[in-house]
């Protein structure tokens, strides 16, 4: 007898879960998504070109998530499957308590069923946090393979908030590309630092024929790079997996869903931001780590900022604007504006909450310990317009801007800005270089 399932997720690893493991499978019966933590994603649905039109000719409904345990009820669920990232592990119980209080099974798919397998040599990054450094680890272990003379595609964890059919299968070559497929301000976040650099990154809905395509880039593959999002493991079969801790959230790293998982698989962990954290936290990761994965190679790496026009921000009233996801739901208190308004001694750091519109004040009530600080969030044209309207709103001297893109392509910014970069630097051995040369010699890469 068929099980009706539900798949609790956030526009990303659930669709994924559901591709893997339940499309196609007349065992199941997906009754519906729920969507959380991303803004505007339920209500609309699952089409059923991607979902399978023989099993599911309406394609897949999705909720809120708010709204499940009324879902389990009317829909007759068997089991439901908890399916985003970077959550404490009392909240992941606490979800599993709403689902069987409504009668039906709690369940976590593990990667052995979703993970796809590449033709070509993986290297898959993760993280124990979101905000940990993973971007920063992928770009430098491109450059690396690049001077290599390799060719490396990235493939990005999944950002669909738009229209899924045509997000299937997305390449990003170019920054017009960014533009071509109406990307949001997260999306450009992850996609931008790797075309201004000179290599290609897909992403998408479905992702094993994402990484089909991406085997044959018409530019060229050698490598697949996944970069995962959030603290969420791969979607595909790693031959080196990389993860990346932070010691600025010590703790995070065996107290997260499934940030946990990804230092428990990885050979490699990198501990970030020694440059930033005390000493005690730091130990903190390295014993936490060191109990759970003994075997990981363990790489010290630091963030070093540059900073575009340090004397705007001497003694000056500053609006520092940061990666969203980062201080949202990786729950950071600050990031690298905020470092780099306190290194150049800001006069003031200016409160935006008095000022923000719209979808930012809403981003505020649902996070209110975001702080003095103004998260660039962006994953829809009115967000962007109350982004916009709420940078124009805070009466400041400069912007402080700490996002990996060229935030003022995107709004218009009616102040002085600063831009705030950051990229990994490995402090003291081992350390990347020498842990790629033995991945590019075990895979018969030299050219």
């Amino acid at each position: 007898m068929k099980k009706n399932v539900i798949i609790i997720g956030a526009a990303g690893r659930d669709f994924h879960n559901f591709n893997t493991y339940y499309r196609g499978n007349a065992n199941y019966n997906v009754v519906a998504f729920t969507a959380a933590q991303i803004p505007d994603i339920d209500g609309r649905a699952y089409p059923k070109e991607l979902a399978g039109e023989e099993l599911y000719p309406a394609g897949i409904p999705i909720y809120a998530e708010s709204d499940l345990p009324k879902l389990i009820a009317d829909l007759k669920v068997d089991e439901c499957v908890f399916s985003y990232s970077d959550v404490p592990y009392a909240r992941v119980m606490g979800m599993s308590a709403i689902v069987n209080a409504a009668g039906a099974n709690f369940v976590l798919l593990g990667h052995a069923d979703t993970m796809v397998k590449s033709t070509k040599p993986v290297i898959a990054v993760g993280a124990t946090r979101t905000g940990c450094g993973k971007s920063q680890t992928s770009r430098r272990i491109i450059e690396i393979l690049m001077e290599k003379g390799l060719k490396v595609v990235a493939v990005r964890h999944p950002m669909p908030y738009g229209d899924l059919n045509a997000q299937k299968v997305q390449r990003f070559a170019t920054v017009e590309d960014l533009k071509k497929h109406k990307c949001t301000i997260e999306e450009m976040e992850e996609y931008e630092p790797h075309v201004v650099r000179g290599n290609v990154i897909y992403a998408g809905v479905d992702y094993e024929a994402i990484l089909r395509a991406a085997e044959v880039d018409p530019s060229g593959c050698d490598v697949v790079l996944w970069d995962g999002g959030n603290n969420d493991f791969p979607f595909y079969k790693p031959d080196l997996m990389i993860g990346v801790a932070d010691p600025l959230r010590p703790g995070a790293e065996v107290s997260y869903y499934p940030g946990e998982v990804v230092a428990r698989i990885s050979d490699v962990i990198v501990i970030n931001k020694i440059d930033s954290a005390s000493l005690d936290n730091i130990n903190a990761v390295r014993a936490n780590l060191a109990k759970i994965n003994p075997k990981a190679i363990v790489v010290d790496g630091a963030s070093p900022l540059t900073v575009d026009k340090p004397e705007l921000i001497r003694g000056k009233r500053v609006l520092v604007v940061e990666d969203g996801p980062t201080l949202t739901h990786g729950e950071m208190k600050i990031g690298a504006g905020v470092v780099a308004a306190l290194k150049f001694g800001a006069g003031e750091l200016v409160d935006p909450r008095p000022y923000t519109v719209g979808k930012l004040s809403e981003t505020f009530r649902i996070y209110p310990n975001i702080g003095t600080l103004l998260p660039a969030m962006g994953y829809g044209e009115e967000q962007v317009k109350d982004l916009e309207k709420t940078i124009e709103n805070t009466p400041c001297d400069a912007v402080v801007i700490a996002t990996p893109i060229d935030l003022s392509r995107i709004v218009k910014i009616n102040k002085p800005t600063v831009k705030v970069g950051y990229d990994l630097q490995e402090i003291g051995s081992p350390n990347l270089t020498g842990i790629l040369d033995e991945f590019v010699k075990k895979h018969n890469l030299v050219k």
